[in-house]
């Protein structure tokens, strides 16, 4: 029998996600005059956990998995985020989404900290049941850290209802008790939410319409493209579409389609569930991914994963808004162009909060052990998401700096409010 231990893979510093948080997180508190003393706490994580998770696989080998889980703030409540399985996880990509988190939850106002957590692997090459393992492995690890009043976890890349479902089961193991609240992005009836799966794509929807609005800019009129078709992507792309948007591009690990004159969503999205791939979809012609990006349109949305904007390609990208619906998608190194070049940005810790603001909705049903209508979810979702994306711009209008900027600026000064009426115990 071997073992093997998977180790992280080096990042360079430009695409390093924690480098470009810390470069934004920086410039907005100097531009606050945020104290010395409150930026150093702020700076940084309050907890970062590593775990080594053995997990015995299909064919009799023991592999030990690399897992972390950073907890960056409990200012406001319990830390709240994802876990990621993918085989480029970091633990400062892990740190710098732990720290969007606390950012997200205070631009939409909502009682959360933020934590981030992720494990090493490629699920694609997994079982269920080595998957399986490997998550309840990785939960039992740190049932002294999370909790419903503690810290929240939830669905991230390469995760789902099922998995939240085995995290949520081990943990209420080991309670002696079913604790529904202790994640979110869980089944319906197992205490989920109606709404949460497509509620991220929802909400860069609700941004998109609220920044068209203000740049005089009809849904009929909006060409669209999308980097990434996941949850994320897909669910804004048919929403979109539904709503009367023009969808030109999808762009796809492997390839992208594009159609000058609008992709139909509701074929493409049969089309997956037929073929299991986008690609070879007769709606569209074939097109090179990476060249999407940079393709003329009023509205992109990069879906998917971090560092798809970076110096390389941002003197080419050609949108009016571009609509974060991927956490970190944009590189610091790119804000400045973007500005210059008069692009409305609509940041991730603004774009993408519609998923955290439904896992704060699921929590609290679990909680009342009452659970709402699916359009009493979408109603609170829009009513949230339009009022911080008016914070936002006011916010960047009042003190003359770019949108990205501002919804930091207001995250930084929310948390940092309340660590001073909360105090520094000692």
């Amino acid at each position: 029998m071997t073992t093997t231990l998977t180790t992280p893979p080096q990042v360079d510093k430009e695409s390093n996600p924690w480098e470009s948080q810390r470069a934004r997180f920086d410039l907005a508190a100097q531009k606050l005059n945020l104290d010395d003393g409150l930026w150093r706490v702020l700076r940084y994580p309050n907890r970062e956990l590593t775990v080594y998770i053995p997990v015995q696989m299909d064919d009799g080998r023991l592999e030990v998995f690399t897992g972390f889980r950073v907890q960056h703030s409990i200012a406001r409540g319990p830390a709240k985020g994802g876990v990621r399985y993918a085989p480029d996880v970091t633990l400062d990509e892990v740190r710098a989404l732990a720290s969007w988190m606390t950012w997200k939850c205070a631009v939409v106002n909502i009682p959360f900290g933020g934590a981030k957590g992720g494990i090493i692997c490629d699920p694609h090459k997994m079982s269920m049941g080595e998957i399986e393992r490997m998550t309840r492995r990785y939960t039992s690890e740190l049932i002294e850290f999370i909790g419903p009043e503690k810290d929240v976890p939830a669905p991230d890349v390469n995760t789902n209802e099922q998995i939240m479902a085995w995290m949520m089961d081990t943990f209420s193991m080991h309670m002696r008790q079913t604790v529904t609240a202790v994640v979110t992005g869980k089944p319906i009836n197992i205490g989920g939410s109606r709404g949460r799966r497509e509620a991220t794509g929802r909400g860069v929807m609700v941004v998109c319409d609220e920044a068209t609005k203000k740049l005089g800019i009809s849904r009929e009129s909006a060409r669209v493209i999308v980097q990434g078709f996941g949850n994320v992507g897909s669910n804004a792309a048919h929403l979109m579409y539904q709503a009367g948007y023009k969808i030109i591009g999808i762009a796809e690990v492997g390839g992208g389609l594009y159609n000058k004159n609008g992709i139909d969503l509701g074929k493409l999205v049969d089309y997956r569930q037929k073929n299991g791939t986008v690609h070879g979809f007769p709606g569209a012609e074939p097109y090179d991914a990476a060249d999407l990006l940079t393709t003329e349109c009023e509205i992109l949305i990069p879906a998917a994963t971090e560092n798809v904007i970076t110096s390389r390609n941002v003197d080419r990208v050609k949108c009016r808004i571009l609509a974060e619906g991927a956490n970190g998608p944009t590189t610091s190194a790119a804000d400045d162009v973007l500005s210059d070049k008069g692009v409305f940005v609509i940041p991730d810790i603004l774009a993408n909060a519609g998923g955290v603001t439904t896992s704060y909705f699921e929590w609290v049903q679990d909680r009342q052990g009452y659970f709402w209508k699916e359009s009493v979810v979408n109603e609170q979702l829009q009513e949230i998401m339009i009022s911080s994306f008016n914070d936002v711009v006011r916010y960047a209008e009042t003190h003359h700096v770019n949108n990205r900027i501002a919804a930091y600026m207001l995250a930084i000064d929310r948390v940092a409010y309340t660590i001073r009426q909360r105090g520094i115990y000692a």
